[in-house]
């Protein structure tokens, strides 16, 4: 997983016109500048917000993407709470569960 990238992407997303105008002319070709993988493609062109946090997307960042796809607020929350229980655990990032 390529947690690195698909934060980075989010955040230019968030804070940068211009990829934002590339993210809707053409998605692929900006998603090709990344190393992402199938899944992460997948997750970023589904507006997959719940597979995003579970793969460990930093919840500020997720929340502006979300936002910039017009997810409101309960259901940005929901959508998380429902891939905690279709997926399991958050996998990277600051927010995965270390079990001792």
């Amino acid at each position: 997983m390529s947690l690195y990238y698909v934060q980075k992407l989010l955040y230019r997303l968030n804070r940068d016109h211009q990829t934002r105008e590339r993210f809707y002319a053409d998605i692929d070709a900006l998603l090709g500048e990344y190393e992402l993988t199938k899944e992460e493609v997948g997750a970023v062109k589904g507006d997959d917000i719940g597979l995003l946090y579970i793969m460990g997307v930093n919840g500020q960042i997720l929340m502006h993407f979300a936002a910039m796809r017009g997810y409101p607020w309960d259901d940005y929350i929901d959508s998380m709470r429902a891939a905690l229980k279709k997926h399991g655990q958050v996998r990277a990032g600051i927010y995965a569960t270390v079990w001792e």
